[in-house]
This record gives C-alpha cells, structure tokens and sequence, in this order.
C-alpha cells in the first residue's frame, strides 16, 4: 500500500507552507499550496481527489479527497487556513515547526493544520478494499474569515456522508454545539474642519461615541432577554474590536468607523438582529446631521445544534467517556450539519493555544488522536 509522509513530516510541511486568510486585504493569502499538499500526498493513498476553487477566488480552493463508495460513510474535516501572527510574539519562527518541552509549536499546529496529518496518517491503516462507504477527508478555504469554503460547499450540495468530525482542538472532546457568529462594520461620515471653530465641521468620531453607547445598551437587552445555560458563557457577547477616526488632533474628524463581532445563541436570527441594530443607530444619529450605515464584514455563521441523541454524539461520547460540550467559538459544523451531515468537533489540541503567539499541540495527543479518528473510520466506513 502506498504511503504518505511520515507525520512529523506532514506536519512539518503544513505548517511551513503559511495560508493566512483575513478579512484584511493586506494580510489575506492564498491556500492553494496548501490544497496541493494534501491532494498529491492523498492521491498516491488512492483517494479520488477533486480541488474546488473558489467563485471568484481561483487562488483559494477546498479539497475533496474520496476512498471507498457507498451509502453513509464520514468525513474528516478541517480547515486549511489560518490567522494572521505578529512574528515578534513568538519564541520561535511560527512557520517552522518546533519540537520543546514536548510540544510542537507553529502557526496551525492547534488550529487546526495538524488534524488533516493526522487524518491521513490513520487513514493510512486501512485498505480502501475493505471499506463498505465512503472515507472523505475534506479541507477547506477561509474558516478563520469569511466561510467563504463552506459556502461554496453548500452552494455545490457536497460532499455527502452520513456523518462528519471537524477536527478544530477540543482536547479530543466532542462538541456538539456552538453559537453563531456576525461580524458588523458601522461607518459614520461627518464633516473635517479646523478644531478651533466648532461649527466649521460636524465630529464623525463624536458621532461614534452615541453609536457605541447604543450599541452596548443593545448589548445589554440582548442579554437580558436571551440565555441558554448549556453554554459557559449562556448569554450572547458582543465585542468592539476595531475602531479608526480622524487623522489629527487639530482637525474636527470627518469619518469613523467601528467594527464589532455578536455571538449569538441558537435560535437568534441574524437577520433581523442586523434590522434591529441598523434602525437603532439610524434613529439614535439622525440628529446629529451625520450620514451612518453598517454593513456586514462576512455573510455570518449560524449557531451550530446537533441533537444530543445523534448517533455521532452518542457514539463519540462512548469512545472518549466524554459528554459533548456546547462552546462559544464557532467552527464549519452548521454547514455540514445543513449538508446533511450528523456533526461534531472534537480534535487534538486546546482551544486556549488557538490564536495565540506561541500556538502548539501537545505531542502526547498524536497518537491518542490518530487513533480515536482510526476507531471512527472502522464504525462508519467499515
């Protein structure tokens, strides 16, 4: 039977090969090399091999790699790309990875290159004759930004198994619920003048403070009015991370603008909560004289729900002796879910290594998690 590269060696390569999506221009990057990787070592392991680009994105691609046929089957998935890193934070080069203190440090290494090695690596074990369904290892485009991969997916209606496990870190724990997210821009445009005179401009950035203050008074009511306690955190957050106004402190300033990420629960609409959000401002603004709108900086992840008596739940708990766990990040699973797909996230890894300088997977998690994937293999593809 043919093989792939050893782990540490697979490893090695995807963490060298960097794949930063960002929904900033200047740090955002292709995945393809990435893609190419995965798709030529899985062919010499006999899998069907098919590279979806993205619609108007050709420089980004998911990666569908098949063995076996048959009804059910699962697939493995995993995301290809990764955050953006300030190279200065890390003790080692974030794109070289680094064995210390038995640990493995890299950009990737938890969230979540190291899974799709893995993958392949318990893949390896079995004898694409023997399997009565399917095998799917999927690797997506731009889950740390847009989805823009998992829409795509979607809008194609594949692929299609039985079951999924989307390999984010969860400390080899699953995951069977998370909450949404929607990240917003508001953009407030007023007019620059001299700041000894007042009444020569109208304070884009004055403007923003109202906006601000509404916004967490929503923030507030959203809280009061919405809770669900199989969360950690069991009500949504909203967070103003990203704001830029004006350009000197003698000039009155002419534009602002803020952005900010909701989390929302399971059951919130997105939709109308960007209604909601829009008239507020609009309303709280309009006598100020200021022009304001609020756009979506990514089309938005709904909250992810597989049923507590899923048969991959169920049968996940059983192999870790875990109950699946509802978490606040969010991952691809509602979209595999809406393809069809019973999901969870469970992979090697913690989620507290993920975005973080220093990022790594404990190495005593390999083979446990090579394993566990292997024991998911033989029940669903077997």
């Amino acid at each position: 039977m043919p093989h792939s590269p050893t782990v540490l060696d697979s490893l090695k390569a995807l963490i060298g090969t960097p794949s930063i999506s960002s929904v900033s221009p200047e740090f955002d990057m292709s995945n393809r090399a990435v893609i190419d990787l995965l798709a030529n070592w899985l062919d010499d392991l006999g899998f069907s091999i098919e590279i979806m680009p993205l619609p108007d994105q050709p420089e980004k691609a998911n990666l569908i790699a098949t063995l076996g046929k048959g009804p059910g089957g699962l697939v493995l998935s995993g995301h290809t790309d990764t955050v953006p890193c300030d190279e200065t934070r890390w003790a080692s080069d974030p794109f070289t990875l680094t064995e210390r203190d038995n640990r493995l440090y890299g950009l990737g290494s938890a969230d979540m290159k190291s899974f799709l090695g893995l993958a392949m690596a318990a893949a390896q074990q079995f004898d694409p004759k023997k399997l009565n369904a399917p095998l799917i290892l999927l690797a997506t485009a731009d889950e740390e930004s847009s989805m823009d991969g998992a829409l795509a997916l979607v809008a194609a209606d594949k692929p299609k198994a039985k079951y999924a496990v989307i390999g984010e870190p969860t400390g080899l724990k699953p995951i069977r619920a998370h909450k949404g997210i929607m990240m917003e821009a508001v953009r407030i445009k007023g007019q620059a003048g001299h700041s000894s005179d007042p009444s020569l401009g109208n304070s884009a950035l004055e403007g923003m403070h109202h906006a601000i203050s509404e916004i967490l008074s929503w923030r507030k009511e959203l809280q009061e009015q919405h809770y669900d306690s199989n969360f950690t955190v069991p009500y949504p957050t909203l967070n103003l991370g990203h704001i830029h106004g004006g350009d000197n402190p003698n000039r009155i300033c002419g534009r602002c603008e803020l952005h900010f990420d909701l989390r929302t629960l399971p059951g919130m609409s997105q939709a109308e909560l960007r209604e909601m959000i829009a008239e507020r401002l609009k309303q709280r603004l309009e006598p100020t004289g200021l022009e304001i709108s609020v756009e979506s900086l990514i089309t938005g992840t709904e909250p992810m729900h597989t049923p507590a008596d899923a048969e991959i739940v169920k049968y996940t708990e059983e192999l870790t002796g875990h109950s699946a766990q509802s978490v606040a990040y969010c991952t691809e699973g509602p979209y595999l879910n809406h393809l069809g797909m019973q999901t969870v996230v469970m992979g090697p890894g913690h989620i507290d290594q993920a975005h973080q300088p220093d990022e790594y997977l404990p190495m005593d998690e390999i083979q446990p998690a090579i394993d566990m994937i292997g024991k998911l293999i033989q029940r669903y593809c077997t």
